[in-house]
């Protein structure tokens, strides 16, 4: 069945911004430098501003950007690294490459955003890091997470792979902790055309070791001289090129998502309770996540008139077979959650009309 309203509606958002892409994939072709090319330290420097911190260096996906924060903080082996079990599984993949032990905490009831009393209640003796998980496109409390690290002698480690543009008391993420790591898988409210990620931080240090691990371990003076066992993990110069086009964009369409996901708050029925907005953030609205009563029954409603939708996320890390080990006991406010949680259909140029049909088919469920 042809859908209606589309879950996410990547072909608009592209041609809209087609005659720059083209622009930008003709001068790439032009010059040749495919690995490395002058678009990438441009969009580095654009998206480090664009975060409002000092440093940015592109990186193969936002999953290497997590890993390569936690080794270039020296966590490995022995160390445990506090994350929500409420987020995608890549946050604890990061964990588990850099050779730490995640221990899962729950979320608020409210945001279903990682809860720091949770937080404090969880840090051992082992504890090197916290992960803060921007989720849906809002922020986590990186106020009192940063203070709470700061007390305890850990690291704040920001998972912005959602958060693009997104601010927290004012500001962005990056500069909150030692870094944050962007992903820009398509979907993301700043997607390249493929895969892609970046690190953020004011840690000129920090920034340094990622950036030499990142590429093989090799020297900032010496291409020939490999300082330590490094990775290859870069950002394309192709991918630099179209993230530079649609970062000047983001803040706009950032805005179109606002406004929509708003339109969904004043016309949902009343059983479809929109995650809340805590009121120090400014979220971006990566998705369009609710809670709701009985989502085999939505599920199909919204099947039959051909709208999309997501989960976002039914399984909870803790629960998923590869991490159950490392959960400590139950998480009640992620299990319930992830039983009622549900994505509708957003998308940067999605018409106002569309978002009153996807209410008026909700209106119609018999709930």
């Amino acid at each position: 069945m042809t859908q209606t309203v589309p879950f996410l509606d990547l072909a608009a958002v592209h041609l809209d911004l087609r005659d720059d892409l083209d622009v930008a994939w003709k001068e790439v072709l032009a010059h040749g430098r495919f690995i490395g090319g002058p678009e990438v330290a441009s969009f580095e420097a654009e998206f480090a501003a664009h975060c409002e911190v000092a440093h940015c260096v592109g990186v193969g996906n936002g999953t290497d950007a997590l890993e390569l924060i936690l080794a270039g903080l020296g966590i490995g082996p022995g160390d445990e690294v506090i994350v929500p079990a409420n987020t995608f599984v890549a946050t604890v993949e990061a964990v588990c490459a850099a050779g730490a032990r995640p221990r899962f905490v729950d979320v608020r009831p409210d945001t279903l955003l990682v809860d720091p009393a949770a937080v404090e209640a969880a840090i051992t003796p082992r504890t090197a890091a916290v992960v803060a998980v921007h989720l849906y496109g809002q922020m986590a409390d990186v106020d009192a997470l940063s203070r709470l690290a700061s007390r305890h002698g850990i690291a704040l480690v920001e998972d912005a792979a959602q958060a693009h543009g997104a601010r927290y008391l004012g500001r962005r993420p990056g500069g909150w902790g030692a870094a944050a790591g962007f992903s820009f898988y398509p979907g993301k409210n700043l997607g390249a055309l493929g895969d892609g990620g970046a690190v953020v931080s004011d840690d000129p240090a920090l920034v340094g070791r990622i950036r030499r691990l990142a590429d093989h371990g090799r020297s900032p003076d010496d291409r020939y001289v490999h300082e330590v066992s490094g990775r290859n993990s870069r950002l394309d110069t192709i991918q630099a090129a179209a993230l530079r086009v649609k970062l000047a964009h983001l803040d706009r369409m950032n805005a179109a998502r606002v406004a929509l996901v708003e339109r969904y708050r004043q016309n949902l029925p009343s059983w479809c309770v929109p995650v809340a907005r805590d009121p120090a953030a400014e979220p971006v609205y990566h998705l369009a996540v609710v809670q709701v009563p009985d989502r085999p029954t939505v599920t199909s409603a919204l099947d039959a008139n051909g709208i999309g939708w997501g989960l976002h996320y039914p399984v909870p890390c803790h629960r998923q077979p590869p991490f159950a080990r490392y959960a400590d006991g139950p998480l009640p406010v992620v299990e319930e959650a992830a039983e009622r949680i549900l994505s509708l259909p957003l998308s940067p140029g999605m018409a106002p009309e569309q978002v009153d049909l996807v209410c008026e088919v909700l209106h119609d469920v018999p709930i």
